[in-house]
C-alpha cells in the first residue's frame, strides 16, 4: 500500500474502520460498542472472548465480520468429545503409503470457537497455543497459521453444568472479554421485523487480508506520550494486591491482579481506539475506553468482594 506518510495511512485506516462499522451495522443492530471493540481487537492483533446468553447473535456477528473482511472463516463447535487433532489436523496414510498432514479447521484467518468452555482442557490448550504462537505443532512438525489470525471465542454464562472453565492463565491470552447484553427495545423491534420477513442484506467486502496486515503494523508505529504509557502501566500495577502501587480497593477486594500483558494490550487498544476517534496519538481517555474489557478477566476477586456482592467492573471503575 502506498501512502506518503504515516499520517495519511492513519487517515486511511480511520476511513476503513468507518466503512467496516457501517457495513456490519446493516445486519447487526444495537451492538455498536461490541462491533467497535471487536474491530479494535482485530487491528491490535488480539483475540476476543464474547460472553452472553443464547440468542444474542454472537455467531451472526462473527459471520458478518468475516464476510466484510473478506477473510477465510471457520466455525468450530466445541464439545466434550472434541480432540486437539479435530481442530489442528491429523496425519493420514495416502495411496503411496506416505504420511500426509490434513489441515484442520484452525487453518483459517478468523476462527469462531463456539462455547469454548464446553471442551476439555487438552483441546482448549491446543487452541490457546495457536492463539499465542500463531502456529501449531503436529507430529513434531511446526505449521505456521495464515495471517491475519483472529480468534473469537464464545461462552454461555448461565449453563455451567458439564463445562470446563478456562484457567486464568489461559484467559490472559484474550485481549478483550466482551459482555453482550440484551438489545434495547427499539433495536429488538428492528431485529424481529427483519428476521421474520424476507428482508435480506448483501454485504460487500471492505478490506483485504493484506490491508489488515499493513494496518496492524501501522498501529505499532503510532507514537504514544510517556505520560499515557505510564498511566497504562500504573493502571495494571494498581490491580496487584500487596504491591507498592496497589490501590486500597485492590488490597481490600482482589486476590490476584493483571500481569504485564494487560499493560501491553492497554497501550495497543488505546492506539487503535485513538485512530477510531480521529486522533494520531492516544491519550489517557483512550486507555480508559478499553480498560474494562482488557482488565475484567485478568483480576480475581477475593471472598470479601464475593460476600459484599462487589463486581469486577465496579472495582475497575473505582481504579479509573
Amino acid at each position: 500500500m502506498n501512502f506518503k506518510n504515516d499520517v495519511e495511512a492513519v487517515d486511511a485506516l480511520n476511513q476503513k474502520i468507518d466503512l467496516l462499522q457501517s457495513e456490519i451495522k446493516k445486519r447487526i443492530y444495537g451492538q455498536d460498542e461490541i462491533i467497535k471493540q471487536v474491530l479494535i481487537s482485530l487491528f491490535s492483533r488480539g483475540h476476543c472472548l464474547l460472553i452472553g446468553v443464547p440468542g444474542l447473535a454472537k455467531t451472526l456477528l462473527v459471520n458478518t465480520i468475516a464476510e466484510v473482511l473478506g477473510l477465510k472463516y471457520n466455525r468450530i463447535q466445541f464439545t466434550p468429545d472434541l480432540m486437539p487433532s479435530d481442530i489442528i489436523g491429523t496425519e493420514i496414510l495416502d495411496k503411496n503409503r506416505e504420511f500426509k498432514f490434513i489441515r484442520g479447521p484452525l487453518f483459517a484467518n478468523i476462527i469462531l470457537a463456539d462455547e469454548i468452555n464446553r471442551t476439555p482442557p487438552k483441546t482448549q490448550a491446543a487452541l490457546l497455543e495457536a492463539m499465542q504462537e500463531r502456529a501449531v505443532t503436529a507430529s513434531g512438525e511446526r505449521f505456521e497459521l495464515e495471517k491475519p489470525f483472529f480468534v473469537l471465542a464464545t461462552q454461555n454464562p448461565i449453563e455451567q453444568e458439564g463445562t470446563y472453565p478456562l484457567p486464568e492463565a489461559q484467559l490472559d491470552r484474550f485481549m478483550f472479554s466482551i459482555w453482550l447484553d440484551y438489545p434495547e427495545f427499539e433495536d429488538e423491534l428492528t431485529i424481529v421485523r427483519n428476521t421474520t420477513s424476507d428482508y435480506n442484506t448483501d454485504l460487500k467486502e471492505v478490506i483485504t487480508a493484506e490491508e489488515i496486515k499493513f494496518f496492524q503494523k501501522l498501529i505499532l508505529k503510532i507514537p504514544i506520550n510517556d505520560n499515557v504509557l505510564k498511566y497504562a502501566v500504573e493502571l495494571s500495577s494498581k490491580t496487584r494486591p500487596g504491591t507498592k502501587l496497589a490501590a486500597s480497593i485492590t488490597d481490600k477486594y482482589l486476590k490476584w491482579g493483571a500481569g504485564p500483558r494487560a499493560s501491553q494490550y492497554l497501550v495497543l487498544g488505546a492506539k487503535t481506539h485513538a485512530v477510531l476517534s480521529g486522533k494520531y496519538s492516544p491519550d489517557i481517555e483512550d486507555v480508559k475506553a478499553v480498560a474494562k474489557t482488557i482488565l475484567r478477566h485478568r483480576v480475581i476477586k477475593n471472598y470479601k468482594a464475593e460476600a459484599e456482592n462487589i463486581s469486577v467492573d465496579q472495582i475497575i471503575q473505582e481504579l479509573l
